[in-house]
């Protein structure tokens, strides 16, 4: 590190002012600070001296991503290989299909999807920046990363580059940047891609890869193959007794789906995966334990009325509550997205309320509309919304009760 500090410190004056590139500044400026945690401290007025910067604090976040990425990396690869009938099974047969060959498939169709986020979110808020002349803002750090593992793997990488562009700078830039938006920028990036090209969004097709890649594996569709994600298949049943098939036709477990070889986007189907991350994030102190408990704990409860009340003809309102927290991007969004500092409710009662909204509508969505079964994006967006009011009532609520135990002691 003390050689590429000295590197850095070396090329420095060349990017401050009067220097050959100082037009590139605030580039600069953002990998040295995503290098090393900056010297500066404030001299006066009220002030925290903390080796943790915003940079670092997404740093983690990202870090805590590895998992769900790596996972849909092979997840991606094993639908393929299942869905053209190079396994058997539902499990990895060494006979068949090679575990690298799996894995590296998946590798060929995600990786340019994180790259294509990167390049354009960063390539935007880089030009933003040079043209106001301020320092880099750091939250696309885990954007970029997050756009990618909540589309379908077969969404086309124009499409993610259109709406990687719409949401930096309709649901970012505009606002002001980092700190500054009002909602979730990567759940922004999939509401465009919803409504504006809903056939690569939903349906059977999009969320199994089927094309070969770079001779890692092709052949023919099998007769049963249907790429639908289980919600998709509930969704559309009727009555209480259902069973959720795989892509070969086979019947999918409970277990199949809290481990994650279904179905989905990219980085949410791995509920074990999601856990590693969460547990990073809490005991960084990161994210907000309340604020993920309240989201499962609304998720849960609201399943269950519906499991109790809910009409026999309804497939999606029997879905046992337990199905409903492992399913869809229900985890990734308390984990991932729920927590997000800036969107969502910052008083410590808030987060509770905040939560628990977000999981119960999730599931009201999922139930009670069968053209849309995931729930999850909508009910984060729609709580975003209502995060500031939230704060807004219990501060008011705190300064009132200070108001009348001033008052009394005055009295007294």
């Amino acid at each position: 590190m003390k050689a590429l500090r000295k590197l850095v410190d070396k090329i420095k004056p060349n990017f401050q002012e009067g220097g050959k590139l100082s037009m590139f500044h605030s580039v600069f400026d953002g990998f040295e600070t995503f290098l090393f945690v900056p010297s500066k401290t404030s001299t006066s007025g009220t002030h925290i001296h903390d080796a943790v910067d915003s940079k670092r604090m997404m740093s983690m976040v990202v870090i805590a991503l590895v998992p769900a990425l790596l996972f849909g990396m092979f997840n991606v690869g094993y639908q393929h290989f299942l869905a053209t009938g190079q396994l058997v099974a539902t499990y990895w047969n060494p006979q068949t299909a090679q575990f690298w060959n799996i894995f590296l498939y998946g590798v060929a169709l995600v990786l340019p999807k994180v790259i294509v986020s990167y390049v354009v979110g960063l390539g935007i808020e880089f030009t933003v920046a040079q043209w106001k002349k301020e320092e880099i803002h750091e939250g696309f750090l885990v954007s970029g990363i997050l756009i990618p593992l909540i589309v379908p793997v077969d969404l086309p990488l124009w499409m993610l580059a259109v709406a990687t562009a719409f949401s930096v700078i309709f649901a970012k830039e505009v606002f002001g940047g980092t700190g500054m938006n009002i909602f979730n920028v990567a759940l922004v990036a999939r509401a465009f891609l919803f409504f504006a090209y809903p056939t690569k969004m939903s349906g059977d097709e999009v969320w199994v890869g089927t094309n070969e890649v770079f001779g890692l594996g092709g052949g023919q569709l099998v007769d049963s193959f249907s790429g639908a994600t289980p919600l998709g298949q509930t969704a559309v049943a009727t009555g209480k007794e259902f069973v959720i098939h795989n892509v070969a036709g086979a019947t999918t477990s409970w277990w199949d789906m809290f481990v994650g070889l279904i179905p989905g986007s990219i980085g949410e189907t791995s509920v074990i995966a999601i856990a590693l991350g969460a547990i990073l994030l809490l005991v960084t102190r990161v994210a907000s334990w309340k604020t993920m408990l309240s989201v499962f704990l609304g998720g849960a409860i609201t399943a269950f009325l519906f499991n109790t009340f809910g009409a026999e003809s309804n497939t999606m309102a029997h879905l046992p509550w337990y199905y409903h927290l492992v399913l869809g991007g229900f985890c990734f969004g308390a984990v991932f997205m729920a927590t997000d500092p800036v969107t969502s409710a910052r008083t410590e009662k808030g987060k509770w309320i905040f939560g628990f909204l977000i999981g119960a509508m999730a599931i009201v969505i999922r139930v009670l509309n069968p053209g849309y079964p995931e729930g999850m994006m909508l009910a984060i967006l729609l709580m975003n919304i209502f995060a500031p009011l939230i704060d807004y009532f219990f501060v008011q609520a705190n300064i009132s009760k200070r108001l009348k135990r001033t008052t009394k002691s005055i009295n007294a």
